[in-house]
């Protein structure tokens, strides 16, 4: 079988690898090096699903199926989740490849078809039981809390991934590192994730013969619902078998409301991301006895002492059909704003993990802050907090600086033109105590008409 490289993805690979419809010929490699990112190459097939889906849902229901503060959130949960990428090999790959070299016991050929279904089958397995430990344990539970934050499901919804669920999810498939070779688990960890992706959306309402087996939008509908009957139900990644084999399967029933059963209703991303593991840490102290303690970190969401494993549900908000998702208004200018700086953004992000073989890891570090705290931003902003204004303002600053030190193309002309009337400033104005104090009335100035335009102290304000 030959060798191919990562170059040799096609489109037609390309469009196929989301559906997993690929041949174990063509995508099965001697080492883990030449296995392509598909993930990343996947984004332009993810953002061409995405349009149509609007164009799609708009046709038939006359309405948009995506939010854009919903939508931006789950984006931006995307992007953070793969800034350790930066730094770090995935840690499902590194662990794996560890295993591999020190303690296997068979090595399976990686040219093989055989390898490459056992493979297929066995990282489908190891997902389901990482996926419903996320579920039933409260330690993994607050990292995987993030992808079941929304309280809409569509595409979107696929993206709005954790920063730390790989923390753990790696424990799950190092049993296969003991006779299947690396390069074939990080081919089908990839398309595993892939397949996941197209089940997000309530556009596909049967499949017919294929529910059986697959894992349908039909059955991950169900999977994201608070409903009583929709809770810890339908674990599986591209198969729906284990869960028939294993008691978890639910066919979808009445109208699914998505979300967690307690919203949070911000879209500020950072608490999005965390927030469970500061609730976690007040269960923890709050509980009595080491007993209790362990159980609130080992032991399911819903437990409290006296209460089965995984609890009773008596605490879950009962469904009534009348839930109305979070949805705040906020004005057509500050969507304006907050649509300019998270494309820039997005521009930036590409194109530091287009360019981070090249960077040091100080720019590297440089550039993950900016993009943290851009997106962080960005929510506050969506969520309309008091004091977002002068972090805003700390933001802007901090990217026309980046801007003109040269670690931000100038791909905006706007931001190019604001960095050289910037430059121009400050070369001709010497720093004087006047000067100074000229620059602190204007600043103050600039402040307070920022606060007059909108009622959150920053509505339009641009850097």
């Amino acid at each position: 079988m030959a060798r191919a490289e990562p170059s040799d993805v096609t489109f037609s690979q390309g469009g196929r690898m989301l559906f997993y419809l690929v041949s174990p010929n063509e995508t099965s490699f001697s080492d883990v090096g030449a296995v392509p990112r598909y993930v990343e190459q996947a984004t332009p097939f993810f953002v061409g699903l995405l349009l149509l889906e609007v164009f799609v849902g708009w046709l038939k229901t006359g309405n948009l199926l995506f939010k854009v503060n919903d939508g931006t959130t789950s984006l931006s949960a995307g992007m953070i989740s793969r800034l350790p990428n930066l730094f770090v090999r995935s840690l499902e790959v590194s662990s794996y490849i560890y295993v591999w070299n020190n303690f296997r016991i068979l090595e399976l050929p990686w040219d093989s078809a055989w390898t490459w279904w056992l493979a297929f089958l066995g990282v489908d397995f190891g997902y389901y039981w990482v996926h419903r430990c996320s579920h039933e344990l409260n330690i993994l539970w607050a990292a995987h809390q993030v992808h079941h934050s929304s309280e809409y499901y569509n595409l979107s919804t696929a993206l709005r991934q954790s920063v730390t669920q790989q923390c753990a999810s790696w424990v799950f498939y190092l049993p296969m590192a003991l006779l299947v070779p690396p390069s074939v688990f990080a081919v089908h960890i990839q398309f595993n994730l892939l397949y996941q992706f197209w089940i997000h959306t309530e556009l596909i309402s049967d499949l017919g013969p294929l529910e059986w087996i697959l894992n349908t939008p039909s059955h991950h509908r169900v999977h994201h619902g608070r409903n009583l009957y929709c809770i810890d139900k339908n674990y599986g990644g591209t198969l729906i078998i284990w869960d028939r084999l294993f008691g978890t399967f639910a066919p979808e029933g009445d109208k699914v409301v998505y979300g967690l059963t307690h919203p949070i209703n911000t879209f500020e991303i950072l608490y999005v991301q965390f927030h469970y593991y500061t609730y976690l840490w007040q269960q923890f102290v709050n509980a009595n006895g080491i007993a209790h303690k362990l159980s609130v970190i080992f032991k399911g969401p819903s437990w409290e002492p006296g209460k089965p494993r995984l609890g009773d549900h008596e605490n879950v908000p009962k469904i009534t059909g009348k839930e109305v998702a979070h949805d705040p208004k906020w004005s057509p200018a500050l969507q304006a704003y907050v649509h300019a700086h998270f494309l820039l953004l997005l521009c930036v992000y590409n194109d530091v993990f287009d360019t981070q073989y090249m960077l040091s890891q100080t720019t590297l570090l440089l550039m993950a802050g900016y993009i943290l705290l851009t997106l962080t931003c960005l929510g506050c902003i969506i969520d309309q907090r008091p004091a977002v204004a002068l972090l805003e303002t700390a933001r802007c600053v901090f990217m026309i600086g980046l801007h003109s030190l040269g670690f931000i193309n100038p791909g905006a002309s706007l931001l190019a033109l604001a960095t050289r009337l910037r430059q121009h400033f400050w070369n001709q104005l010497p720093l004087s105590a006047a000067n100074w104090r000229r620059l602190m009335r204007f600043t103050r100035l600039w402040w307070s008409v920022c606060s007059l335009l909108g009622r959150a102290d920053f509505e339009t304000a641009v850097c």
